[in-house]
């Protein structure tokens, strides 16, 4: 079992993911093989494990990190399960074939084994908070940020086709399905660790900004002419009536010639969306959403240099790591 090779720049982080993905491995006990195999092919997919990571380093501002390491792994291992099994779920409603480039569970196994597979992953989850988390505070949180999250896949689906909400409705979206994860796992890394109440809302406020420029940075890569798929994530969002930042902005600019493709719906052609592809990179739609993301990420910077230093740097990590994953470029 290997983790990404990114961490490798993080020595302490990197051994300390490699026990999560452990411990993961360790409270996957199904009866079941198939959904086992299922389960563990998916954990071992090559995911980057970002957000345990950050719940790792937030629980450095606390006193109670170094008493209970065991505790800390447990949870980084509870919030990677969970969103696991958000994306199995969401693999499902879309109907994916891939996922990292590998086959999606549903796709190698069937709906019926990617459902459980989801199910007992949330399970599992919750197994974790229960015998870790030191307060009902954590499992409340837990709880409510799986609301969000859902939330905020409901409100995509309800929005399919629809423009009119523009970068708002975009935003709340992102806010539920992608940046709360970031959110929930900073809050819990410094609150389980012994932070105050205030210094962890801090901290979930630093996650939320991390994982609204995260989603923001992915839409805009669907639209880099550098990627080998060109094009393939816009084709299929686009088809389903799923409208990104860079869209969004573009139409703000645009609207006599992306509407009538739009209006299109599922009918669009391949060539059509190639048509609106071009027309988003020349109306300014990802130099515009760039510029959104950059945004957010300053904040986020901003913040993590009004932490308070520590003997393992993590202020200084916190920036490294937030610095590379928000500038990527692929």
């Amino acid at each position: 079992m290997h983790i990404h090779p990114m961490w490798q720049a993080y020595p302490s982080l990197e051994k300390e993911l490699d026990q999560t993905l452990t411990l993961m491995e360790k409270t996957i006990q199904l009866n079941n093989p198939t959904v086992q195999e299922a389960v563990l092919e998916m954990i071992h997919a090559g995911g980057k494990l970002l957000r345990p990571a950050y719940q790792l380093l937030f629980s450095q501002f606390g006193k109670e990190k170094d008493k209970d390491s065991k505790k800390t792994i447990a949870l980084a291992a509870s919030i990677e399960m969970l969103h696991t099994a958000t994306l199995i779920h969401d693999d499902i409603v879309d109907q994916s074939d891939l996922r990292r480039g590998l086959p999606t569970i549903q796709a190698k196994f069937g709906t019926d084994t990617a459902v459980y597979a989801g199910d007992y992953l949330f399970v599992c989850c919750f197994k974790l908070l229960a015998d870790y988390a030191s307060s009902l505070k954590s499992i409340q949180l837990n709880s409510r940020s799986m609301e969000k999250v859902l939330t905020g896949e409901l409100s995509q689906m309800n929005r399919r086709y629809d423009y009119s909400g523009g970068v708002e409705a975009y935003l709340e979206n992102i806010s539920g399905k992608t940046a709360e994860l970031f959110a929930l796992s900073s809050f819990i890394g410094a609150y389980e660790a012994g932070c105050s109440q205030k210094f962890s809302n801090n901290c979930r406020q630093i996650g939320l900004n991390i994982g609204l420029a995260f989603q923001m940075i992915d839409d805009i890569l669907d639209y880099d002419g550098t990627r080998d798929t060109l094009g393939k994530p816009v084709l299929e969002d686009v088809r389903q009536g799923v409208y990104s930042l860079p869209l969004l902005l573009a139409l703000e600019e645009n609207k006599a010639e992306l509407l009538p493709l739009l209006n299109k719906k599922g009918d669009i052609s391949d060539s059509q969306v190639q048509e609106v592809y071009q027309l988003v990179q020349r109306s300014n739609g990802v130099k515009k959403a760039r510029q959104m993301a950059d945004d957010y990420t300053q904040k986020a910077l901003k913040a993590i240099e009004k932490l308070p230093t520590t003997p393992q740097n993590t202020k200084e990590i916190l920036g490294q790591l937030t610095t590379q994953i928000l500038k990527r470029k692929s």
